[in-house]
């Protein structure tokens, strides 16, 4: 239950925002004011009892898993009995609901077959009983969309917004259920549940005819499963995890081959277009070819070599010298394989790269520097190295250069970070012999260290929304509150004394009324009401009714105003001062009041800038898009100096623009920066000045890996051909 309880505390906030904010924007949009309101009704609810949702799921999961002994616990499918008196026409709702529970169920228990059944079978050994189906299980999908249709009915949310509810609790949801799964089976196991429990699938042996047709439709590539996978689009979803905290999928070794051999044809075309070959063709010199064996330990020696220079040389002096040193040492014209020229040539292409991600000076640049004969010798021995993100060499390669990049330097630079990282790549310079384990241990020490920065920048950033969120319910209450005014005053000539009143103590009593009861309680309705009587009382002349100045009193207290001041206040509002009267009083109240910090109140800065300009068309659609993308979703920016700054969307409120920006710390990035509004952010990414960072994007190391293939395709003539994953 603690690895439920913490996976739903982290995940159900995430879908009650989430819905939040998609119900802010139907009601921001919508034309029909029936609409508008239920969406705002709906919304209320969420907010007033966002504690309240989460607590009811919880609790009745704890129930269900706490009862898995309870025959009554777990129905099973029998036979069904009718009865001509439980007959009943069904409304249209229920059958609406729970087909879209049933649906968003089935497809949670398809991309997580395996592990439910295994899952099943370890909650019948701990029931007592045979195994549990995925309908029966406590923490099935079926299950789980029943207590979130539970939590829903209870806050009284309509049919609408609980099926956005359902729809966003799958998208969000759908990709960490069978991982979620996994490890509620390895808990188990760990726990001596089926320790040893596995599933090995019977699988058709494909027959001769069939393996024999498939092969012409891959070579006239009509719909194979490469070629699917090697022509899909790269991602554009946003990018929103924290950096340490992805992991890259990989392929299978079939599509590693493929590409891998898709690589060498383009460098062959590329060498066959610039009339370049890789070995001199000359049979008057005749060259001897390197064994790739002696290749690797000339480069384990230049490697103790590396850690003693503080500038390690670049690819082509590494190929140079190796050559020259071969030559001294047999006396002979030395070349290297096709193959590990192959592989020089293209991680040359993918260190260019690199070196346009992260310039040519700079701590991360050198770090990769000195990564250099390590890589190189790692894609020797095994040159998936170019073609699979899950090789070890290149996982701790990509996580060296994104971290040195985003983490180690800047004005968000961590010297611990920095530190670790060049501990990090001294232990693979130092231990690396041809065991691609040195790679995996560095690489997990490093991930350790990122992932503990990813989640302080996590705990940071959940502060600063919250911290957001209040502000921006105090500031929409504010409003609210001015409205109020007004709205009871009118086209009426309010004298200037009773309007700064009524502006500033008593727009601050009501602001504070609203956020502590809502727009449709009582409190509220009575204090507008309020409202309206001082305004004929002060304005028009109007006796003040029975209870108005004990409620003002009353009200004023919370905000700050006791004794003679309130008194003053008080009278001033329900008409017992007139223009005429002690006009010292009034002055040395209204310099107090000048004086007083307001509830709430803007920033002189900002309550004094000059009105923006329209949006054209193009920021309209730029800000329209802003308004659907995820929290989390990280933007670069490009700076004065020509370096590009990254930074996350934490939150923002389509209700009134408004957005949180933090940097890689979770620390919030101060509005002198000019990201504090999505207006002006959508103006940004009109201009070019910003863009949103997608998955496709997201990792340096395969960035400059897809420029340098672009480069070779370009080159080699094949501008259309993709290239896949690599």
């Amino acid at each position: 239950m603690t690895l439920l309880t913490a996976e739903f505390r982290r995940e159900l906030p995430r879908l009650l925002v989430t819905l939040e904010q998609d119900l802010l924007h139907q009601a921001q949009f919508a034309r029909n004011p029936t609409l508008q309101a239920g969406h705002m009704e709906a919304l209320r609810k969420l907010e007033n009892h966002h504690e309240e949702f989460i607590s009811i799921f919880l609790r009745r999961l704890a129930d269900g898993l706490c009862n898995i002994r309870t025959p009554s616990s777990r129905p099973r499918p029998g036979a069904p009995s009718f009865s001509m008196e439980g007959l009943r026409l069904v409304d249209d709702t229920e059958i609406s609901e729970d087909a879209v529970l049933r649906s968003i169920a089935e497809r949670h228990a398809g991309s997580a077959r395996l592990p439910l059944l295994l899952l099943g079978q370890r909650f019948g050994v701990m029931a007592g009983a045979p195994a549990f189906d995925g309908e029966s299980l406590p923490v099935g999908p079926w299950r789980l969309g029943q207590l979130l249709s539970d939590a829903a009915t209870a806050l009284e949310l309509n049919l609408d917004t609980r099926l956005k509810l359902y729809r966003l609790f799958e998208s969000q949801f759908a990709p960490d259920y069978a991982a979620l799964v996994e490890s509620m089976n390895a808990l188990l196991a760990g726990a001596h549940v089926l320790p040893g429990l596995t599933y090995v699938p019977l699988r058709k042996r494909r027959r001769p005819v069939e393996a024999a047709t498939a092969r012409p439709r891959a070579e006239t590539g009509e719909d194979t499963g490469d070629a699917s996978t090697a022509s899909a689009p790269a991602s554009t979803a946003p990018f929103t995890s924290w950096p340490g905290s992805q992991s890259p999928g990989g392929g299978s070794a079939a599509d590693d081959v493929g590409m891998l051999a898709l690589l060498k044809e383009l460098l062959a075309e590329r060498r066959a277009e610039s009339g370049r070959q890789p070995a001199p063709t000359d049979t008057a010199t005749p060259r001897v070819t390197l064994p790739s064996g002696d290749v690797d330990a000339a480069l384990g020696a230049m490697q103790a070599r590396v850690r003693e220079k503080a500038t390690p040389p670049r690819l082509p002096e590494i190929r140079q010298a190796l050559l020259v040193q071969a030559r001294l040492q047999s006396g002979q014209a030395t070349t290297l394989s096709p193959e590990d020229e192959d592989t020089f040539e293209l991680l040359g292409l993918l260190h260019s790269g690199m070196r346009q991600e992260l310039g040519d000076q700079g701590p991360a640049t050198e770090l990769v520097d000195r990564l250099q004969v390590p890589v190189l010798r790692a894609a020797l021995q095994d040159q998936t190295f170019f073609v699979r993100q899950q090789h070890p060499a290149r996982q701790l390669l990509s996580a060296v250069a994104e971290a040195g990049s985003n983490w180690a330097t800047g004005e968000d630079s961590d010297p611990q970070l920095t530190a670790q990282l060049k501990d990090t790549v001294e232990e693979v310079v130092s231990h690396y012999d041809g065991d691609a384990r040195v790679f995996e241990t560095a690489h997990h020490k490093l991930q350790q260290h990122l992932q503990r920065m990813a989640r302080r920048a996590e705990v940071s950033e959940r502060r600063q929304v919250e911290g957001a969120r209040g502000r921006e319910k105090l500031e929409l209450a504010r409003q609210a509150a001015v409205e109020a005014v007004d709205v009871a005053t009118g086209d009426a000539s309010v004298p200037r004394f009773i309007r700064t009143l009524l502006e500033q103590p008593w727009t601050d009593a009501l602001t504070l009324v609203l956020l502590r009861h809502g727009n449709e309680s009582p409190e509220w309705n009575a204090h507008v009401e309020a409202t309206h009587h001082i305004v004929q009382s002060a304005v028009h002349g109007a006796p003040a009714p029975d209870g108005l100045r004990a409620r003002i009193r009353q009200a004023l207290g919370p905000v700050g105003y006791s004794g003679e001041d309130a008194e003053a206040v008080v009278r001033a509002l329900t008409g017992g001062i007139d223009e005429s009267d002690d006009p010292a009083s009034r002055t040395e109240l209204a310099m107090k009041l000048k004086g007083r910090a307001r509830l709430g109140a803007a920033p002189a800065a900002a309550s004094g800038d000059a009105p923006v300009a329209p949006r054209s068309p193009k920021e309209q659609e730029c800000y329209q898009h802003l308004c659907t993308l995820p929290f989390g979703t990280w933007f670069e920016f490009d700076q004065p100096d020509g370096t590009i700054l990254r930074q996350r969307l934490a939150w923002f409120s389509p209700r009134t623009g408004h957005a949180l920006f933090v940097n890689q710390r979770g620390q919030r990035v101060e509005e002198g920066h000019g990201r504090h509004d999505l207006d002006q952010v959508a103006r940004q990414v009109s201009a070019g000045r910003a863009r949103v960072l997608t998955t496709d994007r997201a990792g340096l190391v395969d960035r400059a890996w897809q420029s340098a293939l672009s480069s070779l395709r370009n080159l080699s003539g094949r501008k259309g051909r993709p290239g896949g994953q690599a």
